[in-house]
């Protein structure tokens, strides 16, 4: 990127932001620097008056994405905040994430979404409190997913599953969601999955304690193919949906 870019960098809120995007990122050197720019540029554009910090959360990359990471760091005192874990694990970096954001709000957000239209209308929804969280659903009825047959089978799957053992009513719970951060807290306290399922649980558990969640559909297209292999998930996830169910169902808890 050019150094013509580096003097429209949003100055730092003197004070704690209204909202914490939680960005979860490995093995990303290819789309980290464009994405996060881009991100803060819409963020300033399109949402002027919300105070804001974007957290990335890098786990255990072998590329060039921690060193990236630190540089859109520098570039954006103050906005751009880097947590570095040297495990890969999706789940205890959202988690991580989640528990040092330093906003109201808190909107998970994915490097290859910056859906910024969703963080407008999450917070739109939240600051007005219908709701405590708020789902960005891929397979809400009026979604686009535009992934491959094979993702979007995934999904449908693997929510299919949550919704026999766990009883889910709600149409998705991995990727985009915003919450009032010190309300669902005690949520994220009880989690036990600090895994591919720590995010599903989240909003699982959420669900049963008779949180107000609201779900809104998303266009979600993929822009790069998945930096884990969905293969190779497959067994930690039915691991983690046993360890899940029998904590939930059967030990009440």
């Amino acid at each position: 990127m050019s150094d013509s870019t580096t003097s429209s960098a949003p100055t730092a809120p003197a004070a704690a932001p209204k909202a914490s995007i939680v960005i979860p990122v490995f093995n990303e050197e290819g789309l980290l620097q464009t994405a996060v720019h881009d991100l803060v540029v819409r963020l300033a554009s399109e949402l002027p008056d919300v105070t804001y910090e974007v957290i990335i959360t890098e786990n255990g990359s072998s590329d060039k994405t921690l060193e990236l990471a630190y540089e859109l760091e520098r570039k954006y005192p103050g906005v751009v905040r880097v947590l570095h874990s040297p495990e890969p694990n999706y789940g205890k970096a959202l988690r991580r994430g989640i528990l040092e954001a330093r906003g109201t709000y808190v909107l998970c957000d994915e490097i290859d979404l910056c859906d910024v239209g969703f963080h407008a209308r999450a917070l739109g929804l939240l600051e007005a409190d219908q709701c405590d969280m708020v789902i960005g659903s891929k397979a809400h009825r009026d979604a686009q997913d535009q992934r491959p047959v094979f993702r979007r089978a995934g999904t449908a799957v693997i929510n299919g599953l949550f919704r026999v053992l766990l009883d889910f009513k709600g149409t998705d719970t991995h990727g985009l969601k915003g919450f009032h951060r010190e309300r669902l807290l005690p949520v994220v306290s009880r989690c036990i999955e600090d895994k591919d399922l720590f995010a599903s649980e989240l909003v699982i558990r959420a669900e049963r304690d008779a949180y107000r969640i609201v779900e809104v559909p998303i266009v979600i297209a993929e822009k790069r193919p998945p930096s884990i292999n969905l293969m190779k998930r497959v067994p930690r996830v039915l691991r983690g949906l046993a360890k899940l169910t029998w904590a939930i169902r059967v030990r009440g808890r």
